[in-house]
């Protein structure tokens, strides 16, 4: 039998639930009252067991209103399932022998019609950059910059995260742009993501660029920001930073 339904999927991660797994993965993800996971549900299976069982689903061509309903799940590993179902049919789609544009803006535009239920570090990361990134590749990038604006925490980490993308396509000015825009912010996952995304472009095109924005930010750059940023400068370089930072 072809298990084709969004249904099937869902009722197979509730078969594979775990409840000690689910104690550490709330832990973890910091679902306890004050959290940043706080009033999430866990129910104990791990990314890597539910790549696994997305595979039969990634070919399956499930219609986007059933997987946009699905994204409405008070289940933090459903959630998990259908961004990362989406992010492989949005990388699907802008590859030349699969592209479809019109998928692709779809899947854009249900992703952003839904950030209400991408409220975790884990949600964010897996699909920012194959669906948000990828679309704007060839785009304005004035949405990531409503985003950065968001009073929302996980807006503002989807617009950094999302210019994965456009990193790994040379094109790194708004990864510096958005980082700049954040240097003040309260969120230590948002320094986190900024940080990263700063080390990551001086990774994937030139060292260069990164120094002149530590030369001219690094005093007032948040420690973890600035720590996740330089991890990979020589280490004369890392030292001379993270002194002059406030």
């Amino acid at each position: 039998m072809t298990l084709s339904t969004i249904d099937d999927l869902l009722r197979e991660i509730d078969q594979a639930a775990d409840p000690a797994t689910a104690e550490i993965l709330a832990r973890y993800f910091q679902v306890k009252p004050g959290g940043y996971g706080e009033g999430d549900r866990m129910i104990g299976v791990k990314l890597s067991a539910l790549r696994v069982l997305l595979k039969p689903y990634l070919r399956a061509e499930l219609p986007l209103p059933a997987v946009e309903q699905a994204l409405a799940s008070p289940v933090h590993e459903h959630r998990l399932a259908i961004l990362c179902l989406l992010a492989d049919r949005a990388d699907r789609a802008l590859k030349p022998r699969t592209a479809n544009p019109a998928e692709l803006q779809a899947i854009y535009e249900l992703y952003l019609r839904n950030t209400r239920y991408i409220d975790n570090w884990d949600l964010v990361d897996c699909s920012a950059p194959e669906i948000v990134g990828a679309h704007l590749l060839d785009r304005p990038r004035d949405p990531l910059y409503k985003l950065i604006a968001s009073s929302n925490l996980w807006e503002r980490r989807i617009a950094l995260v999302a210019t994965h993308k456009l990193i790994i396509a040379g094109q790194t000015a708004d990864t510096f742009a958005l980082a700049e825009l954040v240097l003040d912010d309260r969120e230590d996952l948002v320094h986190k993501a900024s940080g990263w995304m700063l080390r990551e472009a001086a990774k994937h095109t030139t060292p260069d660029d990164l120094v002149v924005f530590l030369d001219a930010h690094a005093h007032r750059m948040p420690r973890t920001m600035l720590r996740y940023a330089i991890e990979r400068l020589p280490k004369e370089l890392r030292t001379y930073y993270l002194t002059s930072s406030r």
